[in-house]
């Protein structure tokens, strides 16, 4: 709060009866002003129509996979798993090591150019249509309503006194959210512990610390976000809300109040003829307004609130149905075709301009080089370290040997035997263990002498000389492919 006191005056004032006057009460204090608005509840309408049932489409496409993925199988485990104890990301038939970050550098970089392009071209559809606040709103939303009842009724509820009634609708629904929530935590943590394990603890309860930390983590969240916060979270939590507008363009498809057709707006009876009462197609029933989930006036023009949902035109256009007036008084369109009363075709046509084609360009590029990169990517990884605890020395028959360290990583799921061979030197060989076994989807340490032998350790002459070793998996029934890869290395001759 701030208290705002009058202003200060330096010129002398003549003390005279005026001057001298008691202040009142309210000056005497000054001015009160609140910096911060007092919430007010939206209770959002229910609403049909064709972009609501694209809306639930997408809430159960998003949801059935997101719920079902976990308990998918693939090569006896798991289909999707990110396991952080082994660090292994197993993605169907995709195994990936912490060493494969550049992909999911590459999945951030196609996301962010996908979310640019869509913001560009239709404004804040990922908002409207995808976003988990969005989904997760409408589910709790859908418990809602179909306990407590619609608009009217919840309102009724809210503002009447605690009955039976009230107290079994109240309780009924907190335990349907927190039930969904907690269903929710489960299936998240269920990505990263295998769910059918994760399973068994929670009819054993055998649960750990974490797995009961992560689990409650998630549930809180969803409960808090899709059941109270709501539209707070897209006002003023999520930071797209705020950089939005830097995307847009008077050529972005946004939600927009067609002013010219709809003002002056009013009330009248359905064959009420508009034009004699002078009066616009907006009848002002306000329900654009009610079923808003952010609780904004379209009427108004486009505002940051606004996330694109099209909830405002579905309703709009079955007002304008029921008076007989044509659709689209509320519609998606952009700043340019109202201004310039462009059509249909001429604005799609407008969709193609620089910007839209460079996103679309780079997103094409980003997805095409992560596809080349995942179809060509080796079926094993090698890492070669050489071991700075062990010295160059000299063993049997004057030879010099330095020790190394080879972690393979097999991306395959079936075990395979990789033969290991150095080069860069005369002479230069592995001392021993030249073939190695390593298990499905696993990666192995191991310990490795190379020896270089006498004349041509004099040969070299003293200090460290490059040489690469080449690891080849050896091709079996499963492969039949024979692959090599080569690392390279240092081999150090002692003086």
């Amino acid at each position: 709060m701030l208290k705002q006191n009058p202003p200060m005056n330096d010129t002398p004032t003549p003390i005279n009866a005026a001057a001298a006057a008691v202040d009142s009460p309210e000056e005497q204090s000054g001015v009160i002003v609140s910096l911060y608005q007092k919430h007010r509840k939206i209770y959002a309408r229910a609403v049909t129509g064709q972009f609501a049932q694209w809306r639930w489409g997408l809430v159960w496409f998003t949801q059935v996979l997101f719920y079902a993925l976990p308990w998918l199988q693939w090569n006896d485990r798991q289909a999707v798993l990110f396991d952080l104890v082994s660090r292994r990301f197993y993605i169907f038939g995709l195994v990936l090591y912490p060493q494969d970050l550049i992909y999911l550098s590459a999945l951030l970089m196609i996301s962010a150019y996908a979310l640019f392009l869509f913001t560009t071209v239709a404004g804040r559809l990922w908002c409207g249509y995808a976003c988990p606040q969005t989904v997760y709103t409408e589910i709790f939303m859908w418990f809602e309503r179909h306990i407590e009842g619609d608009r009217a009724q919840r309102m009724r509820l809210d503002s009447g006194p605690w009955n039976l009634n009230k107290l079994w609708r109240k309780s009924g629904k907190q335990a349907v959210w927190v039930a969904f929530a907690l269903l929710t935590g489960f299936s998240f943590v269920g990505y990263f512990t295998p769910i059918r394990t994760l399973a068994a603890e929670l009819v054993s309860f055998g649960f750990g610390p974490w797995e009961w930390f992560w689990v409650l983590f998630y549930s809180f969240a969803t409960y808090g976000n899709a059941g109270f916060m709501r539209e707070q979270v897209c006002k003023y939590m999520c930071p797209y809300a705020r950089f939005q507008s830097a995307m847009f363009d008077k050529d972005t498809l946004i939600i927009t109040y067609d002013t010219e057709r709809g003002e002056p707006r009013g009330a009248r009876g359905r064959k009420a003829d508009p034009a004699k009462l002078g009066l616009g197609h907006c009848v002002d029933c306000d329900l654009c307004v009610q079923v808003c989930p952010t609780g904004i006036d379209i009427r108004n023009g486009l505002q940051y609130e606004c996330i694109g949902c099209a909830a405002c035109v579905d309703v709009c256009n079955g007002i304008m149905d029921k008076m007989g007036y044509p659709r689209g008084l509320v519609r998606y369109g952009t700043q340019n075709s109202l201004a310039q009363h462009l059509d249909k075709s001429t604005t799609l046509k407008r969709v193609f301009r620089p910007r839209v084609l460079v996103y679309t360009a780079i997103l094409i590029l980003i997805l095409t080089l992560f596809a080349v990169s995942i179809a060509l990517r080796h079926p094993f990884r090698v890492d070669v370290v050489r071991d700075r605890a062990s010295l160059a020395r000299i063993v049997d028959d004057g030879k010099i040997e330095n020790v190394y360290r080879l972690q393979i990583m097999n991306n395959a799921e079936q075990a395979q035997r990789y033969r290991v061979r150095v080069e860069g030197l005369p002479g230069i060989v592995v001392s021993e263990r030249a073939d190695v076994d390593v298990g499905p989807a696993e990666a192995r340490w191991i310990t490795l002498g190379v020896q270089l032998p006498p004349g041509a350790a004099q040969q070299a002459g003293p200090g460290a000389h490059a040489i690469h070793f080449e690891i080849e998996r050896i091709a079996s029934t499963a492969e039949p492919r024979a692959v090599k890869l080569e690392e390279k290395s240092t081999f150090v001759v002692p003086r």
